[in-house]
């Protein structure tokens, strides 16, 4: 009896124990539509978006889709690889240019990305390969105005893939506030061009600055509703600020739905649409408007 007592006594507490409680999920977070994620992850994304402007009274369309391959070799750091292709459809103008295609520079980066509570941040660096299509000493005429359509097609925050003469260092960093189906997010991003090709009457040299701001909200955890404002300013005296004084600096705006969709594995697919407009010159003398179609896959 009192050996069966002893025996209960010590089996008691471990049988009272409260089960070990899982640890909560993250926080869900608002991916953005240009801007960079601040995570280091396993990602496929493909996005692509259709600009539509005019010139004159003729319109005219650019589409231009982007292949983004992520892996992430520790739990903080994921290099990337990103290619991109362009078309545009010219105006129908006499003498005009005519329609065109183009791979531009494929970029090489890396994430560094950290999380403490609901603060997130990641840092980026990137070189861009200026082996694209619609540069060089002759390109071809619709190669190169594709190329020269694609910076405002993406808000010119990927200017650096289109300026196929030259090769770009790109370094930026960012962060996040993601609490209670909020995210508040804002980065900037330092781009340093060097001409390796093309006549010497381009600049040899070009510095540009690219920044922005994302808020995101879930509406239901399935559903996110997600709007940014976009920058982009020239810190040299680049051509493109030369020809236009308006060129130094251009705002764009989106805002769109995203689905969040789980599947096996702990698996992402999260799909969404955005609508994009130029808030200032050169781009809304252009009346430019874009839509983003965004398909990101996390795995």
């Amino acid at each position: 009896m009192i050996a069966r007592v002893a025996l209960a006594c010590l089996l008691l507490p471990l049988l009272a124990a409260p089960a070990r409680a899982e640890p909560p999920p993250p926080p869900p977070y608002s991916i953005p539509w240009q801007l960079r994620p601040v995570a280091a992850a396993n990602l496929l994304r493909c996005d692509t978006s259709t600009a539509l402007y005019d010139s004159g009274d003729a319109r005219g369309a650019t589409v231009s889709s982007m292949l983004t391959a992520a892996y992430r070799l520790t739990p903080v750091l994921a290099p990337l690889l990103r290619l991109a292709v362009v078309y545009n459809d010219a105006p129908a103008v006499d003498g005009g240019p005519p329609d065109g295609a183009a791979l531009v520079n494929p970029l090489l980066g890396v994430t560094l990305a950290g999380r403490r509570g609901a603060l997130r941040w990641a840092a980026s660096g990137a070189v861009t390969l200026p082996i694209g299509q619609g540069g060089g000493d002759d390109p071809d005429a619709g190669a190169a105005e594709a190329t020269a359509r694609g910076v405002p097609a993406r808000s010119a925050m990927d200017n650096a893939m289109f300026a196929t003469n030259y090769a770009a260092v790109i370094a930026g960093g960012g962060a996040a506030w993601v609490d209670r189906g909020v995210t508040a997010q804002a980065e900037v991003t330092l781009l340093q061009l060097q001409r390796v090709r093309g006549p010497d009457t381009l600049d040899e040299r070009r510095t540009n600055l690219t920044a922005g701001v994302h808020l995101g909200w879930f509406a239901a955890p399935w559903l996110s509703l997600g709007g940014e404002l976009r920058y982009q300013r020239w810190l040299s005296d680049a051509a493109p600020v030369r020809m236009n004084p308006d060129a130094r600096e251009t705002f764009t705006a989106a805002a769109g739905p995203r689905a969040h969709i789980r599947l096996r594995g702990g698996r992402w697919l999260r799909p969404g649409i955005s609508y994009a407009r130029a808030l200032d010159a050169p781009f809304a003398s252009s009346h430019y408007q874009m839509i983003q179609l965004d398909l990101p896959f996390a795995f």
